[in-house]
């Protein structure tokens, strides 16, 4: 009867344990493997000549006093603040305005997210093609109403706006359709009470469907900032992080470094900066928009 009770409680575990095995060495080998690679001395011409040089913290001292690193992480959170405040604000503003019955709303939707469906590289394509000086449909639409050829991404100071421009068009959508379907979890017994006491829409807003959809937006949020902050294909082909380095995010430094520059150990070392980076700004993002239990 014991052994009866312990295959019935255990089996489930059992068959589970391959994936977990295969799914947690797939995913903390990698992590684990590159914090270690961060404390050498390793570039790629030398991966099959010679041994990795240790050589401790010099490649966290190097990358804290590198002037490159500093623009990056400068130029990473700017990308990463403008457009989490714009595509949760314009997210939140459709989801509201779509949560109404209004005809032909299933059809707003579908067409609204298509950008989602699109691949990063193809978005970094059409978009160079819009901005481009000479046949862009940008400047034509520009010059139509008398404002003169923009060189939208050969200066920094539009480059970087042209890259979140671009990043907004295409991940509103997936903002909105989660702020939606977390408008659509809202209690009616609520609004209704809401509604029996006389509060505007304002009220119920601020008072009611906000504090309820806290935690969605905090996931909402955090989802967003992972993938901004590891999201390099639509730099790689829009701008390659130029003009000079106006829109080289950590991740396309990673990329330089590794890749261009062939120094594996300082790549490593960014990317452990990266991940701690990341892990910070989203608990406090949760923190932020965390509800306490009633």
């Amino acid at each position: 009867m014991n052994v009866k009770r312990f295959l019935t409680r255990f089996t489930p575990y059992l068959f589970l344990a391959p994936a977990i095995f295969i799914f947690g060495f797939a995913l903390f080998y990698p992590v684990f493997y590159g914090i270690t690679l961060s404390f050498f001395q390793w570039g790629m011409r030398d991966m099959y000549a010679k041994a990795p040089l240790f050589v401790g913290l010099k490649n966290y001292i190097e990358i804290s006093q590198s002037p490159y690193f500093l623009t990056s992480l400068r130029v990473t959170s700017i990308f990463i603040g403008v457009t989490m405040v714009a595509e949760l604000s314009i997210g939140m503003a459709l989801a509201l305005l779509a949560e109404r019955k209004t005809r032909g709303l299933h059809i707003f939707r579908t067409i609204f997210i298509l950008p989602i469906m699109i691949a990063p590289v193809v978005v970094g394509v059409i978009w160079r093609y819009l901005y481009n000086p000479t046949y862009g449909l940008i400047n034509y639409f520009l010059g139509i109403v008398g404002i003169k050829q923009i060189m939208w991404l050969s200066q920094s100071h539009t480059a970087l706006a042209s890259i979140i421009i671009t990043d907004i068009w295409q991940w509103t959508p997936f903002v909105f359709l989660i702020l939606l379907g977390g408008l659509q979890t809202v209690p009616n017994e609520v609004i209704e009470a809401s509604v029996m006491d006389r509060a505007n829409y304002f009220q119920r807003l601020i008072h009611i469907k906000l504090p309820i959809m806290k935690p969605i937006i905090g996931i909402t949020v955090v989802l967003r900032l992972i993938d901004a902050m590891r999201g390099l294909v639509v730099m790689f082909i829009m701008t390659f992080g130029g003009p000079g380095l106006s829109t080289e995010v950590l991740s396309l430094h990673i990329y330089k470094t590794a890749f261009v520059g062939q120094r594996l150990g300082r790549a490593s070392t960014i990317s452990v900066f990266l991940i701690l980076y990341m892990l910070i700004v989203a608990f406090g993002v949760l923190r932020i928009f965390r509800t306490e239990r009633r």
